[in-house]
């Protein structure tokens, strides 16, 4: 039996999240399907870049993709939120201070 090294790790190169920052987004996801905005969610682990999408609804676009670009880590920062239509919502260089665009949504003006 030998050992090929080109198929002993296919995906050995690709970027994904590391616990902590899963741990995150995935509260994150929790918080907003509570509240009803988001009901599903896709990851996905590229060569270049970790993905983590969300929908308001299984069958469409992602409403928000989050990516992790370690690339980018020094220049403009390896996290961005991206809208449905691929613009830049936010970018940064920590996991805590891009998903605070999603805080604001959680506080509603009462009459």
């Amino acid at each position: 039996m030998s050992l090929d090294p080109s198929q002993a790790s296919p995906r050995g190169a690709g970027v994904f999240f590391e616990r902590r920052e899963l741990e995150r987004l995935l509260r994150l996801y929790g918080r907003m399907v509570a509240a009803g905005e988001w009901r599903d969610y896709g990851m996905d682990a590229l060569h270049d870049s970790a993905v983590f999408s969300v929908f308001r609804r299984t069958a469409e676009a992602p409403l928000y993709r989050i990516e992790k670009r370690p690339a980018l880590a020094r220049r403009q920062g390896a996290w961005a939120i991206l809208g449905q239509g691929g613009h830049i919502l936010r970018r940064g260089h920590d996991l805590e201070q891009v998903l605070r665009f999603f805080d604001k949504t959680r506080f509603s003006v009462v009459d």
